[in-house]
């Protein structure tokens, strides 16, 4: 009975893999988009919609690669995803809403209250990691 849990445990984990290549493989084709469109928009400077498409764009860019480094991290640590990865793709996503924000000041003060609460979780949370492995030394 141990060994069918075993094999049906790597079975899924196999199953796991693949989906997550998979899906790295797509957030690398909608990276290439991104960076298609970007360089496509970069000689045409002249008009202010291109300036801000440009930012939203890079913007976009920068949370399909948080999501890749996710991806690979969490495949590498054995399918575990720390919450600091989860907390810096969520703060890209709304500082590039904050970005693309303009002329809506109650909006842009929401965003930016929300990075300010992300960024104290960042803080707290690498307080308690501090103080687990200061603890571990001691023992």
């Amino acid at each position: 009975m141990e060994k069918l849990t075993r094999m049906f445990e790597r079975v899924i984990s196999i199953c796991i893999d693949s989906m997550l290549a998979i899906l790295v493989v797509v957030v690398l084709i909608f990276m290439g988009k991104a960076i298609f469109m970007i360089s496509t928009t970069l000689f045409p400077l002249s008009e202010a919609p291109h300036l801000s498409f440009l930012i939203e764009e890079i913007a976009t860019l920068f949370i399909l690669l948080e999501i890749i480094l996710m991806l690979l991290r969490y495949m590498k640590d054995g399918h575990h995803i720390p919450v600091r990865y989860l907390i810096l793709i969520s703060i890209t996503a709304i500082l590039r809403e904050l970005l693309l924000t303009q002329g809506m000041a109650n909006d842009a003060l929401f965003f930016a209250l929300a990075i300010f609460v992300l960024v104290l979780v960042l803080l707290v949370l690498q307080k308690i990691n501090a103080f687990q492995h200061t603890q571990e030394k001691d023992h």
